[in-house]
């Protein structure tokens, strides 16, 4: 037993250091989204405590679904794509970088008020075309919620931009700030009187996305102080990759963007009660794919890049084969867990006041039907960080369109046939199809640069 250990010691400097700093990212990021999303998991608490399953959390999820998808798909879009650009942007000089980071800012602030303006706009199409079979009471709170949390898409492109800059650093902190909303939304319910209602879910929200934009800012300026003027303007020269790289990305993540509000829609399709549900099942799944999945890619994606940049591509790939190799048996283990564990995990996170038993076994029976999906999502999202970090962004599109095809017509087949476990089934099937892409593109762009190597 000594000699093993003795071994074990003697591989240890061996490791490259490489393989160190994805270690100690994730490790850090690990920490932050567990505490993000414990704050998270409370928030759920709460809320299943003081609402239930009823037309007030309906409205609520399918309220901020609306307001948050077209910047989280902004944001998708962008933070793949400017990761690298700011690792090569601290290459220039100071006032280089402050020209494109002031412009950048100024044309976030002024995309954030496009969004609003076009959902407010679009916003009674929305309304009936997404909740049309959920009842009037619920329809009304729908649009009372979306009155005041219009705004959140501003704020959460203004913090997705200064959280990409400190992810480029290696700096993590974000992924911490990211939990901000669920806190403030916890406090606000649990302190908030009773009949409140909707009141303590609008500026719960409203308070904590201003709270990550403001602390998230603050910090930026700390790491990175370099003082800069809003420009509407696009003359930096790193506009013309941004632009490029986010118009090749767009139409496959804008769809793929899309599958939270196709899974509402399908949800909606078993009448009151199916979107809290999932919505359930869906929380406390993902505290388990962030704690991986979400750890995993934030700590790969810049080493990825510098890698990548310094000319090294065989590195890298054989670098991300051995994490997904990695993280696929880390899912599995995972995955198995959760299942066995799934109504003492619902139970204990939700039974209580207005969360009945029926409830919990229904959310349980959901929750096991989505841990299908996590050995394929935390293992794919290493070979999307190597070639968004390779820069290979129409492939990625191509991928991302495949695994919404693959995602839209399982879920429509498994729906039918499993009601609303359907809809996790169809995930499930989006993430293995993309993983199997993923691995062919990487092994044919190996061989590639051994050629011409």
């Amino acid at each position: 037993m000594n000699s093993q250990f003795a071994e074990w010691r003697s591989r240890l400097p061996k490791i490259h250091p490489d393989h160190m700093r994805i270690a100690r990212g994730a490790a850090r990021i690990s920490i932050f989204v567990l505490l993000g999303r414990c704050a998270g998991a409370f928030k759920e608490v709460a809320v299943a405590y003081r609402f239930g399953t009823s037309g007030i959390v309906d409205a609520y999820q399918l309220t901020l679904a609306l307001v948050s998808w077209m910047p989280a798909a902004a944001m998708t879009i962008f933070g793949i794509v400017l990761i690298p650009v700011f690792v090569e942007l601290r290459q220039q000089p100071l006032q280089a970088q402050a020209v494109f980071l002031g412009e950048l800012e100024a044309w976030v602030i002024a995309v954030g008020v496009g969004f609003s303006v076009l959902l407010f706009l679009c916003w009674p199409f929305a309304i009936h075309v997404l909740a049309g079979n959920l009842s009037p009471e619920t329809i009304d709170l729908c649009r009372d919620m979306f009155t005041y949390m219009a705004p959140i898409g501003i704020l959460m492109l203004a913090s997705g931009t200064y959280g990409a800059r400190m992810q480029s650093r290696e700096r993590h902190i974000n992924t911490l700030l990211e939990g901000l909303p669920a806190v403030f939304v916890l406090c606000f319910v649990l302190l908030s009187h009773k009949q409140v209602g909707t009141i303590a879910l609008i500026w719960g929200s409203m308070g904590g996305y201003l709270a990550q934009t403001l602390i998230g800012r603050w910090l930026l300026s700390r790491l990175d102080p370099i003082p800069i003027k809003l420009r509407l303007k696009t003359t930096a020269p790193e506009w013309r990759r941004v632009l490029v790289s986010a118009r090749v990305l767009a139409v496959g993540q804008l769809i793929m963007c899309c599958t939270p509000l196709f899974d509402q829609f399908m949800a909606v399709q078993f009448g009151d009660g199916a979107v809290a549900k999932l919505g359930y099942a869906n929380r406390v799944l993902s505290l388990f794919l962030s704690m991986g999945a979400l750890a995993i890619g934030q700590a790969t994606l810049p080493v990825f890049s510098d890698i990548v940049h310094s000319g090294d591509p065989c590195h890298a790939r054989r670098t991300a084969v051995r994490w997904t190799i990695l993280m696929f048996l880390c899912g599995t283990c995972v995955a198995l867990g959760a299942a066995v564990f799934a109504p003492d995990l619902i139970g204990l996170a939700f039974q209580r006041g207005a969360f009945t038993a029926e409830d919990t076994a229904a959310v349980a029976q959901l929750f096991r039907w989505g841990q299908i999906q996590v050995p394929f999502y935390f293992s794919s999202l290493v070979l999307l960080t190597l070639s968004a970090g390779a820069g290979r962004y129409r492939q990625m599109s191509t991928i991302a369109l495949a695994g919404v095809a693959a995602k839209v017509s399982g879920t429509m087949i498994f729906s039918h046939w499993f009601g609303i476990a359907g809809i996790l089934l169809g995930t499930a099937l989006m993430h293995a199809t993309t993983l199997i892409i993923y691995a062919r593109y990487a092994y044919t762009w190996s061989l590639s640069a051994q050629r011409k190597s």
